[in-house]
């Protein structure tokens, strides 16, 4: 439990910084940033699955902007949803005294063969 709440900590994190600088910087401004970033902790605390809605809920949000700021929202979708497979490997791992290569093996076998329910329970298993 206490590696999701950091992996949502970081997703938030970064979250935040997309939605509030990033994006400022290329002039696009996301309605309601603080309920999404808000919404990303707080789903984020779901394994995989989490971090699929918040980023769903920013790139629906973007469309209100512009199709491009929300092709860039889900390249950032992506890229996230990827970069916490890694972490949740790694922090996972650590406290189960496992290699990182183990749970992203595990991840990915069972991602395959059971699609995202399988990915959920990997680390589990």
């Amino acid at each position: 439990m206490f590696a999701q709440v950091r992996i949502a900590a970081l997703n938030t994190g970064l979250t935040t910084l997309y939605l509030v600088v990033i994006l400022p910087l290329f002039g696009a401004h996301l309605p309601r940033t603080k309920t999404m970033i808000g919404v990303a902790f707080v789903v984020g605390l779901l394994p995989v699955v989490g971090n699929l809605v918040s980023k769903t809920i920013m790139v629906i949000v973007s469309l209100s902007v512009s199709l491009a700021v929300a092709i860039a929202s889900l390249v950032f979708l992506v890229i996230i949803h990827k970069l916490e497979d890694f972490l949740n490997a790694h922090i996972v791992g650590t406290q189960m005294h496992a290699r990182a290569w183990e749970l992203l093996l595990a991840m990915l076998v069972l991602e395959a063969a059971f699609g995202l329910v399988g990915g959920i329970a990997a680390p589990i298993y």
